[in-house]
């Protein structure tokens, strides 16, 4: 079996700017998520047996559950043939998708057996606008509305969010109301994004709530 330090060695850290592709899976075979790692991360992953990623988002390195409480444990670890990508098998402590479920995929049909035109239900652009909404908190862009607000601060974030909740109480209609209501979310994201939280831990209060109520 080889040595930590040798399975870092091993790896082709040339490609995609020194990170490699991390799939994780739990012990009973479920594909959790796909995140990405670099040499420190790896290095600490071995070192603490507790997965940590690099946060492409936040250039940094993050260890999973650091806020959530929702750790992977490291339990085997695979390397696939070209050394370019790893394949970790974990013990999940809680959920590992942010949105509150065991894991990051979803079944979905074929493409074949849906209808010609679909309405998209699904919460993968929320996850998609959260992180827009982060680069526009981290990396300011001048004609963005978003940049504009945190730019602001909190007053002007909070006092938004309280107009975007009354135009909903009074929004006349089904059609006003999704509208309305498409602006509350934005700003909901925006106003958690200020305050560093994220929404999955919205989700796992109202998991905890659930439970009680059973």
């Amino acid at each position: 079996m080889l040595e930590y330090n040798e399975i870092i060695e091993k790896i082709d850290w040339s490609k995609n700017n020194g990170l490699v592709p991390v799939i994780i899976q739990d012990l009973d075979g479920t594909v959790l998520t796909l995140g990405y790692m670099n040499k420190e991360a790896l290095n600490k992953t071995l070192e603490t047996n507790l997965v940590h990623y690099y946060s492409r988002s936040k250039n940094r390195i993050r260890m999973k559950g650091e806020t959530s409480g929702n750790y992977q444990r490291l339990k085997e670890i695979y390397i696939d043939c070209d050394n370019d990508t790893l394949l970790l098998k974990v013990q999940q402590i809680g959920v590992a998708c942010h949105l509150g479920t065991k894991s990051c995929f979803r079944e979905v049909e074929k493409i074949d057996q849906l209808p010609e035109t679909t309405i998209d239900y699904s919460l993968d652009f929320l996850n998609e606008l959260k992180e827009i909404i982060k680069d526009r908190k981290n990396n300011p862009k001048e004609k963005s509305y978003t940049s504009y607000l945190f730019k602001e601060g909190r007053e002007k974030i909070y006092k938004k969010f309280g107009e975007e909740a009354v135009e909903v109480l009074v929004a006349p209609n089904r059609e006003r109301i999704i509208y309305e209501t498409a602006d509350l979310i934005y700003h909901l994201l925006v106003l958690l994004c200020y305050e560093n939280i994220e929404f999955g831990e919205i989700v796992q209060e109202l998991k905890k709530r659930h439970k009680e109520e059973e």
